[in-house]
């Protein structure tokens, strides 16, 4: 497997991942051309966060996205994982776990990177198994939201 950060080229497929991840998820049915012009928005500004892409078999079967969160706490970033995604073929095979390894051992050698972070649907228990398998754990906070899209 190979693990790697996004690029141009990797456009459509974080597209139709993204779309697929919302109906999957949540039941969410994405405009694409919404989400085209957000993942672009990402990749032509790293500032916003970036795209960890897992390959096999000569394609990309999976992937998380990171966003990341000042801390004036910790005088540093925490790194939101988004936007995970595993091609179905491809899951209980490492994936996400690949994916996962890779963002922990890119934060710890960040100075400025304190930890990680996600939030997942209340009502999706096997991805709250996966992160509980990764070694995270339910944080205390509860999270509220505004959404005006």
């Amino acid at each position: 497997m190979n693990i790697r950060k996004h690029n141009i080229n990797d456009l459509s497929t974080l597209v139709s991942f993204n779309c697929a991840m919302a109906e999957e998820s949540e039941g969410k049915k994405l405009f694409p051309e919404t989400i085209q012009s957000g993942v672009l928005a990402l990749l032509e500004d790293e500032s916003k966060g970036f795209y960890l892409l897992a390959e096999m078999d000569d394609q990309v079967v999976g992937q998380l996205m990171i966003t990341k969160e000042w801390s004036d706490w910790r005088n540093g970033h925490f790194w939101w994982i988004q936007s995970v995604y595993v091609l179905p073929g491809y899951r209980k095979k490492g994936v996400y776990r690949s994916l996962h390894e890779a963002i922990i051992k890119m934060g710890k050698s960040e100075d400025h990177v304190c930890g990680i972070r996600l939030y997942v649907d209340k009502d999706n228990t096997i991805a709250q198994e996966v992160y509980k398998k990764m070694g995270m754990e339910a944080s205390h906070y509860t999270l509220f939201e505004e959404d005006w899209s």
